[in-house]
């Protein structure tokens, strides 16, 4: 992948945030206070109105294997993020990559750039430092069918970008709590790899004001202390029991970012 000239860009005043989740609505919103006009989309009704409290416009899109179901005015903007993760442990699943097909297919000359929100579980913890050259090797049902999704993305959109996010962590996803209490949890040698919401919303905001479209992106914090280390301080930091690692280093990996610092020039802001 590789951005177009600098020269004559035109500037991003409209962005549609394709499934306004736990990361979606909180970019549309930092963006909504950034000046940008924002349509939003859910799946669901009655968040309709949290949308337009929020100053988004908002739209019903529900999609499948074969359609979407939306106003085609949605994707009539400068620049599209599709921020909807596979459903795991479902039989929509392996429904993914062809949902990103049909939503290629329904922005098709309605938006000039397409980003899709990705995972870095492209990668299999294989004892090893992963960055944005890196081939991908998902070990995992979820990381497979995101992979296909990210082929389908660039070979019909070969200007298309790609954020690939580290575990996410932020409000409503206290970190403090994910092995509270628990004894004997394995790996406890093995490096984290997580971002903030904070700083998720700073990396794509970031890909927006400087138009590095074009590009896979690895948004993941650059410090990766050993996960013992990381969660026993998080639960101890939120009052909750401190949990108890086995001191060993088996299946990891470190995720790296190249292009984040080079084209984005992005400074993260919390720490991990």
């Amino acid at each position: 992948m590789i951005s177009g000239s600098k020269v004559h860009q035109k500037a991003i005043k409209k962005v549609s945030v394709l499934g306004c989740g736990w990361f979606g609505f909180a970019f549309a919103k930092a963006l909504v206070a950034r000046g940008y006009s924002v349509n939003g989309s859910t799946t669901t009704e009655i968040k309709l109105t949290t949308l337009v409290d929020a100053q988004i416009v908002p739209y019903l899109v529900n999609f499948t294997t074969a359609k979407i179901e939306a106003d085609p005015s949605f994707f009539e903007c400068d620049a599209l993020f599709i921020c909807i993760p596979p459903k795991r442990n479902s039989t929509e699943l392996q429904d993914y990559p062809a949902k990103i097909k049909s939503i290629i297919a329904a922005a098709k000359g309605k938006t000039a750039q397409i980003v899709l929100i990705s995972s870095t579980s492209v990668f299999a913890d294989e004892n090893q430092l992963v960055n944005e050259e890196s081939t991908t090797c998902p070990d995992t049902d979820s990381g497979k069918v995101v992979v296909a999704a990210e082929e389908i993305l660039s070979a019909g959109c070969p200007n298309s970008t790609i954020i690939r996010f580290a575990g996410l962590i932020g409000p409503d996803r206290n970190p403090g709590r994910f092995f509270a209490g628990k004894t004997g949890v394995p790996n406890g040698l093995a490096p984290v790899n997580l971002i903030h919401q904070t700083d998720a919303v700073g990396i794509a905001i970031r890909l927006l004001e400087k138009q590095a479209f074009g590009r896979i992106y690895h948004a993941c914090s650059p410090t990766h202390s050993a996960k013992m280390d990381f969660y026993m301080e998080a639960a101890k930091a939120s009052g909750l029991a401190i949990p108890e690692f086995i001191a060993e280093k088996k299946n990891w990996k470190i995720v790296e970012s190249l292009n984040v610092p080079k084209y984005l020039d992005y400074d993260f802001e919390v720490g991990i």
